[in-house]
């Protein structure tokens, strides 16, 4: 099978350097170009040594007409707001895109704009994008698998690493009936790469070591990503109560949720409502009655844990908690699972691996 060729667009930061990483180990991928504004003309193993001998590639500027020349696929792992003047112009000279930024996550673009505080300036792409969890909306991608068969290039927006693991803690008990109410509330614990290469107040060693705090409270800007999910998944309106936690970790994230329980719901239904959800799912594992998901167990894979239970005194509350690696299934890997399914590759070509040992 011809190799097809990949250009990762902001190479260097933490997710864009995970692309790089996972298409190098890919068997039916080929990293043919890699890009960073600030570092453009120097080499990617000078940036990041581990790569030595593993990759030569310098760094390019991202500019539309010299990622088509070289590339099938564009990975854009760019800041929020950037991909709105680079998607369409790759979309136009027939390169594929797989945007891990938010820039097309969202619906109505007049949300978007108020989150972001830019107005949308393709709104008219938003119709044509798919929203890439697979676990909720493989439909959706293997859609977008035979439009770039017929010869279409297209568009994935990769969810975000809150949102992924979040929905899917959420999902099997919405999608099940098991929920009272219209309130969803999320608990998230992220680690400090989730902030991105860029150091800042919050985020330098002395600051987050041996210190957890919650960022964000009532504005983080994944809130309508999430509330938007998990409405879709329910079939009507549900509203999130969203709080972030930066934890003195690498990377990992766990997003507990809390749903209040219809009437007559007992443990074993959510149980049972949770690993019928995931039974076909080959990156998602409910773990046993009694067991809850820990980072460690999913660090640095594409996998996620989740584990369920109901809290039956006074407001009876289902209570269900999803580990993921926030560069793993959270950004990157979620990335190259998309991609394996729009270019009819096997889904987990090039990221089926487990967490390491130690």
């Amino acid at each position: 099978m011809e190799r097809i060729r990949v250009c990762v667009v902001g190479a260097t930061g933490f997710a864009g350097i995970e692309v790089c990483r996972l298409v190098l180990g890919h068997p039916n991928m080929e990293l043919a170009m890699a890009t960073d504004r600030k570092e453009a003309g120097t080499r990617l193993d000078a940036v990041y040594p581990s790569f030595a001998g593993a990759c030569d590639l310098e760094l390019s500027l991202p500019e539309p007409d010299t990622i088509a020349q070289a590339a099938d696929v564009a990975f854009l792992a760019v800041p929020h707001t950037a991909s709105l003047a680079l998607t369409p112009e790759l979309l136009k000279r027939g390169v594929t895109v797989l945007d891990l930024s938010a820039d097309y996550r969202l619906h109505d673009p007049e949300v978007y704009e108020q989150w972001y505080n830019t107005p949308h300036t393709s709104p008219e792409l938003l119709s044509q994008t798919v929203y890439g969890l697979p676990e909720l909306n493989r439909k959706g991608i293997l859609a977008l698998a035979e439009r770039r068969a017929a010869g279409q290039a297209v568009l994935v927006s990769v969810p975000g690493c809150y949102p992924t693991a979040t929905a899917l803690a959420a999902t099997p008990a919405l999608s099940a009936g098991l929920a009272g109410s219209d309130l969803v509330i999320a608990d998230a614990i992220s680690g400090v790469s989730g902030a991105g290469r860029g150091a800042n107040a919050r985020t330098h060693y002395c600051h987050a070591n041996e210190s957890v705090e919650a960022y964000g409270v009532a504005k983080h800007r994944h809130t309508p990503e999430i509330e938007q999910t998990l409405s879709e998944v329910a079939g009507r309106q549900m509203n999130v109560v969203f709080t972030p936690h930066l934890a003195p970790l690498t990377r990992g994230l766990l997003s507990t949720v809390y749903l209040e329980a219809a009437d007559g719901v007992t443990a074993e239904d959510v149980q049972a409502a949770y690993e019928a959800r995931f039974a076909n799912e080959p990156l998602v594992t409910v773990l046993p009655a009694g067991s809850m998901p820990s980072t460690s167990s999913v660090f640095g894979t594409a996998r996620a844990q989740v584990g369920v239970a109901l809290d039956a005194r006074r407001r009876r509350t289902i209570i269900a908690s999803c580990a993921i690696d926030n560069l793993g299934k959270g950004a990157a890997a979620q990335a190259v699972q998309n991609a394996n399914i729009v270019l009819d590759l096997p889904e987990l070509a090039g990221i089926d691996m487990p967490a390491p040992l130690v």
